[in-house]
């Protein structure tokens, strides 16, 4: 099965942004670690992207990218 992922930020719109994934586009964005049969261990680089390594497997098994300013909207309407 394939989903979504996007990257959004955490804590607030100038914070970290972290991979977030979905299964349907009815769901709400949830951090990867959220789903574990599907996150792989982050590389061990200063500073680098929280769920880089889960983007890059996801991206071979055809999951969608979406854009993070079309995924904002959703989030305001879930909280």
């Amino acid at each position: 099965m394939t989903g979504q992922m996007c990257w959004l930020s955490i804590g607030g719109d100038d914070g970290e942004k972290v991979l977030h994934l979905r299964m349907q586009p009815s769901q709400p964005w949830r951090p990867y670690k959220s789903f574990p049969q599907y996150a792989m261990s982050d590389y061990k680089v200063p500073g680098g992207s929280k769920g880089w390594a889960t983007y890059q497997q996801l991206m071979k098994s055809g999951w969608t990218l979406v854009a993070t300013s079309a995924a904002q909207p959703q989030l305001l309407a879930y909280k």
